[in-house]
């Protein structure tokens, strides 16, 4: 019998045999999902995003919900709300799609204020309350937002302190030539396929599908996975040298507003488990908490307007920080 982990290997074969050139988005959406928390990705459009999440909520035991944020949206368009019956004059509520296990909030800085608060309270509460009722929200529930970079006319930028509320922020690229043509061959196989489906109504094949109690089971291995005690004091000096980069070299000095918040360390910590156990490893290294920290400090980090000025981004102060601060 396979174990959990040799699920998740094999759910993480099928998935890049579906998306090419984007392991490092699939490595991080297998880490929210066993770290139970949520993703920003931010990356030009067909980069597979969709198709990502989509994916995999093919392969899990669930609902996958797409919305695509708007100006015009309401927080109600998310949540749901109550609607009122006519034939007995009682009012019963209708669920909006924050109801399903994996929802995918495709360009959510389009969205005005109130409807990216909705979302996030959500996201942060696993509940969400219509007049005097407070509903649960399904378990698990992943939320991946997207940001499109290119375009910022009429967009609502997400405050900082409501960024702080994403496990991860992932920024992913344009692939390579040769990984470009895989993705060419790998569409025209799809298309032929579809073309050759005369039935329209024939069942789709549904792929093996990894359940709620096998994704509990793997959460619980994530946690108890060993971070020694060194490890776990690097893990704290490197959240804590954001806060005062100053102490690295004066040269760092005045660089950072606000630092990042104990969220960070124990996002770090959780993630830092998740990919060690994703590569099969009992232990967590210093490499797991290196690659990591970029996504977990990207969006924590508050950058001066003097070092903003001078060209600093939040990824080469984490890159500094990750070469000065000493590893066990």
């Amino acid at each position: 019998m396979d174990s959990i982990q040799d699920r998740f290997f094999r759910l993480n074969n099928a998935l890049a045999e579906q998306i090419i050139g984007q392991e490092q988005l699939l490595e991080r959406l297998l880490i929210a999902l066993l770290a139970d928390g949520h993703l920003l990705v931010e990356g030009a459009p067909g980069l597979a995003k969709t198709r990502a999440i989509r994916q995999l909520g093919r392969h899990l035991e669930g609902s996958f919900h797409r919305i695509q944020f708007t100006p015009d949206l309401l927080p109600a368009d998310l949540t749901g709300t109550d609607v009122f019956r006519p034939q007995n004059g009682s009012f019963a509520f209708q669920q909006g799609p924050l109801f399903h296990n994996l929802v995918l909030a495709d360009e959510i800085n389009r969205a005005p204020a109130k409807v990216q608060s909705a979302l996030l309270e959500a996201m942060a509460e696993r509940q969400i309350t219509v007049g005097q009722q407070t509903y649960r929200l399904a378990d698990p529930f992943l939320v991946m937002a997207t940001q499109n970079p290119i375009e910022q006319g009429g967009t609502y930028p997400l405050p900082e302190a409501q960024l702080d509320r994403f496990l991860l922020h992932v920024r992913i690229d344009y692939p390579a030539a040769e990984t470009e043509r895989q993705i060419l061959a790998l569409a025209r196989a799809e298309a032929a396929v579809e073309m050759e489906r005369t039935d329209k109504s024939a069942p789709v094949m549904v792929p093996e599908r990894l359940s709620v109690n096998e994704l509990q089971q793997a959460r619980k291995q994530v946690l108890e996975l060993h971070l020694a005690a060194n490890l776990e004091e690097y893990l704290l000096q490197l959240v804590l040298a954001t806060r005062a980069p100053g102490s690295y070299g004066e040269d760092l000095t005045g660089l950072v507003l606000y630092g990042a918040s104990p969220r960070a360390s124990i996002a770090l910590d959780r993630c830092a488990r998740a990919r060690a156990w994703l590569q099969g490893r009992d232990y967590v290294c210093p490499e797991d908490i290196q690659l990591l920290a970029f996504d977990i400090l990207r969006h924590r980090v508050l950058l001066s307007y003097e070092a903003e000025a001078a060209g600093m981004t939040v990824d080469r102060l984490v890159g500094e920080l990750i070469a000065r601060v000493p590893v066990p």
